[in-house]
């Protein structure tokens, strides 16, 4: 059996830290996702109006934005899986919060409305702004430099996967069962993850800190890094801005309601179509890792994400608009990849943490802002033409970077190895 998995595509599966982190990725990330899709159904059966399913995203966004730069900072000189840790028992309690919410939805949704998911919500934000950064520092730190690349496209396939189940199943047991047994099993998913990071063995990270050096110096220094590197600044610009505006997760559940009309089983399952096509780009990736012409590869995939955009928004038929969802994940996911690369071969260990913060606020703006830009946009154009409009702006953000950026264009990271 060992043999089995003694290939370069499963050489950091030999690493027993990373295989705890696996671990704690798989349960986290579903408990997380059918968290997400449980909230979106029911926040909007409780108000049938698009702009609050985009506020989601903006209450999620502010509280993560806010503190990742200053998470950054402590992730750096803390023991960053102890980090990793008190964040999942934040989401822990958030998501019991909602359990309980649920148990008496007919009390709290008629007294408070909504009101009381968002303040959730917006609890929820704040701990993912620390633990997004948190667990990609804590990632660099547990393998080494030359198995970067194998540990990213295993990080990328176990959350795509993940991906894949969370919303499936989370999106099933409301239907079948109700939203007190979907919010349960959330509950106890986030449970194993802490048993699970638990697992994980990891020396204190060499810490460098200058006698004197103030907080708002350090984050400073994380954020000039960025920008004084142009493949980094590259792959974070064109992951926000692609799916800032390309992004149709947010406005799935109207169209499961109102234009496929295939209830919370079937969005549960759109939710999982772009994860099914990630994870099988994923593992297509760890035998053919994309090190050889990088940029032109992050290029090309990028406007193929855009493209299945503008499709999906025009498609009327079930089947149809799963499979491009599929085909929009496998796109992401060659996106994903390159740029957690990038992240931790460009970044030395005393920085990562601050540099990841900066990420995980370009992630979430492109994400959770995404969500109300799609909200607001959907409100004002229309739910189609909103779609096919930010599928548009996928490609034109394609294009200028394209141009502006010669480093990333002509960037191979079979060099930097």
């Amino acid at each position: 059996m060992r043999s089995l998995f003694s290939g370069e595509a499963f050489a950091v599966l030999h690493v027993r830290n990373f295989r705890y982190f696996l671990l704690y990725r798989i349960c986290a990330t579903m408990a997380s996702l059918m968290m997400s899709v449980i909230v979106g159904w029911q926040v909007y059966e409780i108000t049938k109006d698009v702009l609050w399913l985009g506020l989601i995203g903006l209450f999620e966004v502010v509280p993560q934005i806010g503190v990742s730069l200053f998470a950054g900072h402590y992730i750096d000189i803390w023991n960053r899986r102890t980090i990793v840790r008190n964040t999942l028992l934040l989401l822990l309690l958030s998501s019991a919060i909602l359990l309980g919410y649920s148990i008496y939805a007919g009390f709290y949704s008629w007294r408070f409305g909504a009101y009381p998911i968002f303040i959730t919500i917006f609890i929820t934000g704040f701990a993912r702004g620390i633990l997004a950064p948190a667990q990609v520092a804590l990632l660099g730190q547990m393998v080494p430099r030359n198995l970067y690349a194998n540990a990213a496209t295993w990080n990328s396939a176990t959350w795509q996967a993940s991906a894949v189940m969370g919303p499936a199943i989370g999106g099933m047991v409301y239907g079948f069962f109700g939203v007190v047994s979907a919010y349960s099993l959330s509950v106890g998913l986030f449970l194993v993850s802490l048993l699970m990071i638990a697992g994980v063995r990891t020396g204190m990270h060499e810490v460098k800190v200058v006698a004197g050096e103030k907080i708002f110096t350090r984050i400073r220094e994380g954020i000039n890094f960025v920008f004084r590197t142009p493949e980094l600044l590259g792959a974070f610009s064109l992951d926000m801005f692609a799916v800032l505006f390309g992004g149709a997760v947010a406005m799935l559940p109207v169209f499961a309601s109102d234009v496929l009309h295939v209830g919370p089983q079937g969005l549960g399952l759109l939710r999982a179509c772009p994860a099914i096509g990630a994870t099988i780009m994923a593992f297509l990736l760890m035998f053919r890792p994309p090190v050889k012409e990088t940029g032109r590869i992050l290029f090309i995939s990028v406007v193929g994400f855009g493209l299945c955009m503008i499709t999906f928004a025009l498609s009327k038929n079930f089947w149809l608009s799963a499979v491009i969802l599929v085909l929009s994940g496998g796109f992401d996911n060659v996106s994903v990849v390159i740029r957690g690369t990038i992240l931790q071969l460009f970044t030395p260990d005393e920085m990562r943490g601050r540099v990841a913060s900066v990420n995980s606020i370009f992630i979430g703006s492109s994400n959770e802002l995404g969500a109300f830009e799609s909200g607001l946009a959907a409100k004002i154009m229309g739910l189609v033409p909103s779609v096919i409009f930010g599928g548009a702006m996928t490609l034109i953000v394609v294009f200028v970077t394209e141009r502006i950026n010669k480093p990333l264009r002509k960037l191979s990271l079979k060099d930097k190895m």
